[in-house]
């Protein structure tokens, strides 16, 4: 599977690599993608890695909560089987933060830089932690990086 997430990142790590080098040739590349990983809220590339094409599901980094989060109402949880079935009853979109669950709503989705009617949502079942087409969740995390850019 193309992962557009990934591909983004590679790209900001090369820029970033070309620019430092510029005045650094001992920089390496493995340095500038663990910065990039690092700069959108993943303990390092290989964290990045794992979570964009959904090995790691226990610890999403931060990516999906950034700091004017919590002025947004947000149900949140510890565990998986808890969101989830809030999400079921009540609507609502269920993402992640590190090890932790929130269900949020379409504003919330939107402060994202996000369109909650994206197509997307519904295939991975309005669900980023379980999602039901890894492809879809890797397209809307690519969106979110653009707009983080």
């Amino acid at each position: 599977m193309n992962n557009p997430a990934l591909e983004d990142l590679k790209a900001r790590a090369r820029i970033l690599h070309r620019q430092i080098r510029a005045t650094d040739p001992t920089v390496q590349r493995k340095d500038c993608l663990a910065t990039v990983a690092r700069e959108h809220g993943f303990t390092g590339w290989p964290h990045a890695v794992a979570v964009l094409t959904g090995e790691e599901t226990r610890d999403f980094g931060t990516l999906l909560y950034p700091h004017h989060g919590a002025a947004y109402w947000n149900i949140w949880s510890a565990h998986y089987e808890e969101a989830a079935r809030i999400r079921a009853e009540h609507g609502g979109f269920l993402l992640a933060y590190k090890t932790h669950f929130f269900i949020t709503d379409q504003y919330f989705i939107e402060s994202l830089g996000l369109d909650p009617n994206d197509p997307d949502w519904e295939r991975i079942g309005r669900d980023w932690a379980r999602p039901a087409d890894l492809e879809a969740r890797a397209r809307l995390y690519a969106k979110l990086l653009r707009v983080a850019a």
